[in-house]
């Protein structure tokens, strides 16, 4: 019965219905809360802990959570995780806010980040003046799950296609991006993100990215995820496509160098502050 049920849970993460790495961990969790109640945390964790993990490998809050339950086996350290997590977008949207001094601002912003839309509808509560550009976000056009989001909170938001990010960025006043993991090396988000970021940095406006804690990223092996070929092109299913090699990456890196600021749950960071963060975590 529960690998029925792990299969279950494994292909909605990797088909993307579950998706963003805060979103999947809780999810897993939740899963892994159920089995764990019953199995307990013998062999059979194992196995299941690994095949979550597994499913999206780039994306880091999961791996860390399994880390912390595999030092602490027990439901309350499960519950504890979870309880930080369902509550970490309250205190980051608070932190979000020092952030923003003026009264309007026109931000863009890629893909959905529920952490990222947390700060965005504080600033409209808030009273501030707040209008979206964000991004069709392909192949899986993720960007519209934003669209829908924001619309639903009365803020104004105009949706653009993935190429048009340079032609715009000259009337935005910020850009504000979620991110998978945060590493040594820069910031970890949906394919397309460095683009933004460099593009952000030659007109002079601010990069911010939102991201809890348990994102700073560790590991030593790391993997973009390379997500199906039929996502960039579905004809290629039907062989009307033929001897052309397709990649299709889910995630890039954005450097430093790039990075404005980072917000998090314990306050809002400088990329310096994070690298120091980072060092000290091994």
């Amino acid at each position: 019965m529960w690998r029925a049920a792990l299969s279950k849970t494994v292909k909605k993460i990797k088909s993307v219905e579950i998706q963003g790495a805060k979103e999947i961990a809780v999810y897993s969790l939740k899963f892994l809360r159920r089995f764990c109640k019953k199995k307990g945390f013998g062999k059979d964790f194992r196995r299941v802990a690994s095949k979550l993990e597994n499913a999206r490998p780039t994306a880091v809050v999961l791996h860390n959570c399994l880390e912390i339950i595999r030092e602490e086996k027990s439901l309350e350290t499960i519950d504890e995780l979870l309880k930080k997590l369902e509550n970490v977008n309250k205190k980051i949207a608070v932190n979000g806010l020092k952030l923003f001094k003026r009264k309007k601002y026109m931000i863009l912003t890629h893909c959905h980040s529920d952490e990222a839309l947390a700060v965005i509808k504080k600033l409209k509560r808030k009273g501030k003046k707040i209008s979206v550009i964000a991004t069709k976000t392909e192949p899986l056009k993720q960007g519209v799950r934003t669209v829908k989001e924001l619309t639903h909170a009365r803020i104004p938001v105009t949706l653009i296609i993935d190429s048009a990010v340079g032609h715009f960025m000259p009337d935005v006043d910020a850009v504000i991006v979620g991110t998978d993991a945060i590493r040594k090396k820069g910031v970890v988000n949906k394919i397309g993100t460095r683009l933004y970021a460099t593009a952000a940095k030659e007109y002079n406006k601010p990069f911010y990215v939102v991201g809890n804690t348990l994102k700073l990223d560790k590991r030593r092996k790391f993997e973009i995820e390379e997500r199906p070929a039929k996502e960039v092109y579905m004809e290629l299913k039907s062989g009307k496509l033929k001897r052309v090699k397709i990649r299709n990456p889910a995630f890039d890196i954005t450097p430093w160098k790039f990075v404005s600021k980072v917000i998090t749950e314990r306050g809002v960071y400088t990329p310096s502050q994070i690298k120091k963060m980072l060092r000290r975590s091994k």
